[in-house]
């Protein structure tokens, strides 16, 4: 009995224990069915389903008359999964596939290739990294060789795309453009265009299917949307002539840095912008935009000066102002000017010679009384706030005002002569430029247009700051103060027979940036217009020297860029030389370069040489030029078939993407320089919207 009763005990617990396991799993399927479920079944779609991001195409940023400023072209990392690959295909096609390797890269022998082969599959590695950042042209040529025509699967070449942003022109105007990077501080319009260039990135959901295959599921598709064209009102040919004259003078003097801006006076417009500091290495490079840096602006605020005190109606320019021989004591502090021995003179000799004395005198007789009055007028010129161009990073200026803790008796006659106040280059060249425009204050902008496949989306028109910063008469006046600097002040050196130049040389100490006043730093400038009578555009010209300099004058630092930029601008665009440039004289030897281009950029050259000009060949045409015996110019027309590929090969980037724009092709660059490969062979049928690829040495 008690036998039975304790089998029976044990059946009832173990009953118990069983329906108790029983209706765990029940309440159990029932939580994750409830509370886990969703979460789980997203954890199983994730293993059979992923989304994958189409990227959108970041857009190019062009020049008005349509250069290519900046760009993406693709690139490609090359990997090999040697697991897959069969013995046989392998070992059958290795040799083959390394003289193709060698000739395609042209970076190591086929021994060396074939080893480097022979190795990694010996290792049986899954994941070997053959090449990266290859080009599309060299990406079609590598998957096209022996086992690697087999696709990944089978050949085990993997691919991985990626897209890099470039500048064509290398330097030119590359702290302007900026370069966008991934995961990196962007700068200049790349930066301030950001979300109009960016666009809208696509997505993919894809199934895996057996096998390990990925494929989209149909309707499941986000097309991107590509990025805006940026349309800049840079020209390509002044931003170029703007640097090479900059750079020759920063290298003759070892400058610290300079910029030099080129403004188009009627709009506003900015048609050059550099911006060139000193390397460790001793080179320059567009480090910084320095055109947009503060700093104490010396002489060229002197026609600030002169504005105010015209538009209240205190001076006229011919009254006589007294020098004091070049030396003058406000309250505890003496002025000089940098040259002794002026006297009594009318104020517009005083400007052009740049006497201190001459307008601290002005400034401080006639606002001491009132220093409000004179900071009111210099607020009237947008002297304390940004200009408002279109890049990021722009600091307002620095102006002391009266009634503050730094102000003193003696600020408002430094101040008249350009200390005491901070802004930048742009502010200046903003100022000359209203001048120049008979009063009218431009905004100074970048962008011209925003495209969208060819089409404007939304064009800048240029915006007027103030109507009229002085009186006709006022300006007028200061017109003929800026055309006595070149006529026999301190800009007379650059003074030129073709030509007539307006402007003011400016030369400051600087104390900023922990450089005490010993250190004997200057700013040396120019900034002026031309030519005087009708002015087409406004130069700025700003160059820091380094501690210690020699030579630091505006009037032989700066002055002089401000000619070269001027004589080629005039050259090209607004008139013919009866004699050669002076920075082009050294080429007239009477035997021209034997180089293809179009007859237009011939055209110009021989212009500009004061040469006869190209006949006989249109301005489209590919020719070469020679000389013959008698040293009389004569030209070659070359043929150029339509519908044919040209060869472009020692061309100019500029006549390569005409000629191949004209043919309806599209062009990628891959470099800087002169043309030294081109990814479609000459004489190959052309196919519309056909993209080819250019190397440049």
């Amino acid at each position: 009995m008690k036998i039975k009763q304790d089998i029976r005990f044990r059946v009832y617990v173990a009953f118990t224990a069983i329906c108790l396991l029983g209706l765990a799993i029940i309440f159990k399927a029932a939580w994750i069915q409830v509370k886990e479920g969703e979460q789980l079944r997203a954890m199983a779609k994730q293993l059979l389903t992923r989304n994958t991001v189409l990227p959108a195409e970041r857009g190019n940023i062009y020049t008005e008359d349509g250069y290519l400023l900046c760009s993406s072209i693709p690139q490609f990392d090359l990997r090999v999964d040697f697991s897959v690959i069969d013995s046989t295909l392998f070992f059958k096609n290795v040799d083959q596939l390394s003289k193709g390797l060698s000739a395609a890269f042209a970076d190591a022998s086929p021994a060396q290739y074939r080893k480097q082969l022979a190795d990694g599959y010996a290792k049986n590695l899954k994941y070997y990294l053959l090449k990266k950042n290859v080009p599309y042209y060299h990406y079609q040529t590598v998957r096209s060789l022996p086992v690697f025509d087999k696709g990944q699967r089978r050949g085990g070449l993997i691919v991985e795309s990626k897209t890099k942003r470039i500048n064509p022109y290398g330097m030119l105007a590359y702290r302007t453009i900026g370069l966008f990077r991934e995961n990196a501080r962007t700068v200049g319009l790349e930066s301030t265009c950001d979300s109009v260039l960016k666009g809208e990135n696509g997505r993919r959901m894809e199934r895996k299917l057996t096998g390990g295959v990925w494929m989209p599921v149909e309707g499941s598709i986000t097309e991107p949307m590509n990025g805006s064209d940026i349309v800049t009102t840079l020209d390509i040919s002044i931003q170029g002539v703007a640097e090479h004259a900059l750079l020759n003078v920063l290298k003759q003097f070892k400058c610290q840095y300079g910029t030099a801006i080129v403004m188009e006076v009627a709009t506003g417009k900015i048609r050059a912008m550099v911006n060139l500091g000193l390397q460790s290495n001793g080179t320059y490079w567009e480090d910084y935009n320095y055109a947009m840096t503060l700093a104490e602006p010396g002489s060229t605020f002197k026609l600030a000066t002169l504005t105010a005190l015209l538009n209240d109606g205190y001076i006229n320019v011919e009254d006589k102002v007294d020098c004091h021989g070049g030396q003058k004591q406000f309250a505890d502090r003496v002025m000089h000017d940098s040259h002794h021995g002026l006297g009594v003179m009318p104020i517009k000799e005083a400007f052009a010679h740049s006497s201190n004395v001459a307008m601290g005198s002005l400034a401080y007789k006639h606002y001491a009384g009132n220093p409000k009055k004179f900071v009111k007028h210099l607020k009237d010129l947008h002297l304390n706030t940004k200009t408002g161009i279109d890049l990021l990073g722009e600091t307002k200026p620095y102006m002391i005002e009266p009634g503050e803790k730094d102000w003193r008796a003696t600020t408002l006659p430094w101040m008249a002569t350009g200390y005491g106040i901070m802004i930048s280059p742009l502010h200046t060249c903003m100022l000359y430029n209203a001048v120049a425009n008979n009063g009218k204050m431009m905004k100074p902008y970048l962008i011209s247009a925003i495209k969208e496949y060819g089409k404007d989306v939304k064009v800048f028109n240029p915006t007027v700051l103030n109507e009229k910063i002085a009186s006709a008469e006022a300006i007028k006046q200061l017109q003929a103060c800026t055309r006595e600097v070149a006529i026999s002040g301190t800009a007379k050196a650059i003074a030129t027979p073709y030509y007539n130049i307006s402007g003011k040389t400016g030369t400051s100490q600087v104390s900023d940036k922990g450089i005490p006043y010993s250190a004997k730093v200057y700013q040396g400038s120019f900034v002026g217009y031309f030519p005087s009578e009708a002015p087409r555009y406004t130069v700025c010209v700003v160059i820091r020297t380094q501690k210690h300099a020699t030579s630091y004058y505006g009037g032989a630092l700066a002055a002089p860029v401000f000619r070269m930029i001027a004589d080629k601008i005039f050259a090209n665009g607004m008139g013919i030389w009866s004699g050669p440039l002076d920075s082009l004289s050294a080429l007239n030897k009477g035997v021209v370069a034997r180089h293809a281009a179009t007859g237009g950029t011939y055209h110009r050259i021989m212009q500009s040489l004061g040469l006869a000009p190209v006949t006989g060949i249109d301005r489209a045409s590919l020719a070469t030029i020679t000389t013959d015996s008698n040293k009389k110019t004569q030209y070659v027309k070359q043929s150029i078939y339509y519908g044919i590929v040209p060869d472009v090969k020692g061309l100019g980037l500029k006549d390569a993407v005409y000629l191949l724009e004209n043919e309806g092709m599209k062009v990628t660059i891959n470099g800087r320089g002169t043309i030294q490969q081109q990814s479609i062979a000459p004489g190959t049928r052309v196919t519309k919207g056909q993209q080819i690829v250019l190397v440049l040495s």
